[in-house]
């Protein structure tokens, strides 16, 4: 049967109770070199759904290239099984796996127009000439380069060479693909643009796709679900929201976007919420289970969720004081940092809704509050 653009969505969907299309269990990857012992993965569990956007999401070093690799066949765990759709590929070649990669470099054939870069898998394999045509031509629609199957990859743009990398990785039909850091040759207008088209792509195709990147927001625009990968461990593993909105760890909420971590004593607890004390005059209320009184607490709130003014907060919303350092202006919004009196710098993202003065100026003496909702405690359930 022919793979096209109507039926692709719905090619790889799931039975009913059908298992992951990736799983590692208890997966290990150490490496020797000049007598030394590196553990690049460590004790990894992961299970990635069928049709999944899955992102990889760390530093240089966490571990996610590796961990890529692992899925791939380009490298074999020191312990621990790699599955694919149920079926154990440990020790199985790379060529063997029912998955296809696309590096941060295409690998493109120079010599080679675009229609016969996309087909060169197909050919290797012995598929029919008519088939590889109707095959190449299916691929080169969804990509956006129908019309250009005779240009050689020098005269495309970069956008362009990364979307013939994907038909041609795409064209054989996977099961998974798998994308290292594909997009970070790219400039920031055409990154954007090619992240909804990667999206795009994947929900036309409908296959899993296990996306390695070190940009938050690429992961944060594209994912349905994250892997924070810190020291060859997962630190979080969740949607979008859920790592943005309620990181896990101070690692994770320092790593998603910016993020203002505060701390401070617990004055007041009760069965569902604890007030700590922050310098004079600050009360903060935070969400959060099994907390006493005496007991330190770390937090988090991000900078969108705050408001800064002159005035005094009204009753109900968490407040501290503060007086302002920095003041810059980027268009939609201005962003403040404000040292607290207790010591810490709280950075604000505030919304241009008006094209009045800003709200504060530098040594300015102002409150900053937000909902209690959007405290959120670290290490500590909620």
């Amino acid at each position: 049967m022919t793979w096209t653009r109507s039926d692709a969505s719905v090619r790889d969907a799931p039975a009913d109770g059908a298992g992951p299309a990736i799983e590692l269990v208890g997966v290990e990857k150490t490496y020797h070199a000049r007598g030394e012992s590196v553990d690049a993965v460590r004790g990894l569990d992961l299970a990635i759904a069928r049709g999944e956007f899955f992102s990889l999401l760390g530093p240089s070093g966490c571990g996610k290239t590796t961990t890529l690799r692992l899925v791939g066949g380009f490298e074999e765990p020191t312990e621990g099984e790699v599955y694919l759709h149920g079926a154990s590929v440990t020790g199985v070649p790379a060529n063997k796996r029912d998955v296809n990669t696309v590096f941060q470099s295409y690998a493109l054939f120079p010599h080679m127009n675009v229609f016969d870069n996309v087909a060169f898998g197909l050919r290797r394999r012995g598929v029919p000439k008519g088939e590889v045509k109707a095959r190449v031509g299916v691929m080169l629609e969804l990509v956006d380069l129908a019309g250009r199957e005779r240009r050689r990859p020098g005269e495309l743009s970069g956008g362009q060479q990364q979307r013939v990398a994907l038909a041609r990785a795409l064209v054989n039909r996977p099961r998974a693909l798998l994308l290292d850091e594909p997009l970070a040759a790219l400039d920031l207008k055409l990154r954007q643009a090619m992240q909804v088209e990667l999206k795009r792509i994947q929900r036309e195709v409908g296959i899993t796709f296990v996306y390695v990147t070190h940009d938050q927001g690429e992961a944060l625009a594209m994912s349905d679900r994250i892997a924070v990968m810190n020291e060859g461990r997962v630190e979080q593993l969740g949607t979008p929201r859920e790592v943005y909105e309620r990181p896990a760890t101070r690692f994770v909420a320092g790593f998603i976007g910016t993020s203002n971590l505060l701390g401070g004593e617990v004055t007041e607890a009760g069965p569902e919420a604890v007030v700590i004390s922050h310098g004079p005059d600050g009360w903060i209320e935070v969400p959060v289970r099994g907390v006493v009184v005496g007991e330190r607490l770390e937090l988090t709130v991000r900078p969108e969720k705050i408001g800064i003014g002159r005035d005094r907060p009204v009753d109900g919303l968490c407040r501290i004081r503060g007086t302002v350092t920095e003041v810059v202006y980027l268009g939609t919004s201005t962003n403040y940092t404000v040292a607290t009196a207790a010591g810490e710098d709280v950075v604000v993202f505030s919304q241009n809704v008006t094209s009045g003065e800003d709200v504060a100026a530098r040594g300015d003496s102002v409150w900053l509050s937000w909902d209690p909702r959007h405290s959120y405690a670290l290490g500590a359930p909620q």
